[in-house]
């Protein structure tokens, strides 16, 4: 794209400047789109296992629903409590809105297609998700109340405990493909089981790290059975509890940029990415962005489906799974994963 900008007359550094906004925004303004719209399926899904109707009366099939929710939180007077840190309290939902987004960057929506295509794409994608807590926890402290507090304070807690396991899957994942680059780890996943399937989540070895990953990233985002964060039942509604108007409908876009994120990744790291689930010649025909959309939104229906159907955890039944389950088992494969390397592919 910053060819095409210099065969219109721009200088080098104007061109690059003009076309990674272009990047930005052809990424980021879909992105929003897709979270209207997933809301509102998301929504649609839950109906269903129910057995109720949904959202249906906003626009054919309920379509404008998200938007008209959109609207009415915009047109909602910002209250912000009186004893709270008035600057802390409003920057909180702008870094978690943020962040979603600008982990997006480095994910491969086709062969090469991506905004930035760096050789530590994973590292970037754990750091920034990394970063996601913090949000959180200064929303809890700068409302000044006790149930945004202790929100805040469970908000920590979990994500420490599964952020360590899903450091030690992505280790298993990086031995395996040779390369922190998440085009390259793709790529990796061509024809990885006898030469028939596309994707890490058919080897013996990396399956479990899969089901690990898939249920690490439920806890990630917060979502069921894992949302004790904003248990209604004990925590009113946890950190969002004193927010109203947009600064808690960036929260709500914050926490489905994430989904989809997490969505993005399952498919990235095991499910083969944009390509498709076999390695044979016509599906090939099909475009690669088709592929990698259709298994995001299969594993978002999954989320929903662990959303509408599961009970909540206890928070010692969470700490438990984390640290007593998922952390030495994780390590276990780490172990696994290496020396069975050594043993076939390095010696």
């Amino acid at each position: 794209m910053t060819a095409f900008f210099q065969s219109l007359g721009m200088t080098y550094d104007w061109a690059w400047f003009v076309s990674t906004v272009c990047g930005i925004l052809l990424i980021a303004l879909p992105l929003m789109l897709a979270v209207a719209m997933i809301i509102y399926v998301d929504r649609k899904i839950w109906a269903a296992m129910a057995l109720r109707r949904g959202p249906n009366v906003v626009g054919p099939f309920g379509l404008l629903q998200s938007f008209a929710d959109g609207l009415k939180v915009f047109l909602q007077e910002t209250i912000v409590p009186s004893a709270a840190n008035k600057g802390i309290f409003l920057i909180a939902p702008v870094i978690t809105f943020t962040v979603a987004l600008m982990a997006w960057a480095v994910i491969p929506f086709n062969s090469g297609a991506m905004l930035a295509n760096i050789n530590v794409g994973l590292l970037y994608i754990l750091a920034i998700s990394s970063l996601g807590v913090y949000g959180t926890i200064m929303a809890g402290w700068a409302s000044n109340s006790k149930y945004p507090f202790f929100s805040a304070m469970r908000a920590s807690a979990q994500m420490i405990s599964y952020e360590v396991s899903i450091g030690f899957i992505i280790v298993c994942v990086v031995l395996w493909a040779g390369t922190f680059n998440l085009n390259d780890i793709v790529k990796a996943q061509q024809g990885h089981v006898f030469g028939i399937f596309n994707g890490f989540v058919f080897n013996p070895l990396l399956f479990p790290m899969w089901v690990m990953f898939l249920i690490s990233s439920l806890a990630e985002t917060q979502r069921a059975p894992f949302d004790l964060t904003e248990a209604e039942s004990e925590l009113v509604a946890g950190y969002q509890t004193e927010y109203s108007s947009m600064a808690f409908a960036a929260y709500w876009l914050g926490e489905y940029a994430n989904v989809l994120l997490m969505c993005a990744l399952n498919t990235t790291l095991f499910f083969g990415g944009w390509l498709p689930p076999l390695d044979w010649a016509p599906l090939y025909l099909v475009p690669g962005f088709i592929w990698f959309l259709l298994k995001v939104f299969f594993f978002f229906f999954v989320f929903s489906w662990v959303k509408a159907t599961v009970p909540r955890y206890r928070y010692d039944q969470l700490m438990r799974l984390g640290w007593k389950i998922f952390l030495p088992t994780s390590l276990l494969f780490v172990v696994l994963v290496s020396g069975y390397l050594m043993l076939t592919r390095y010696s």
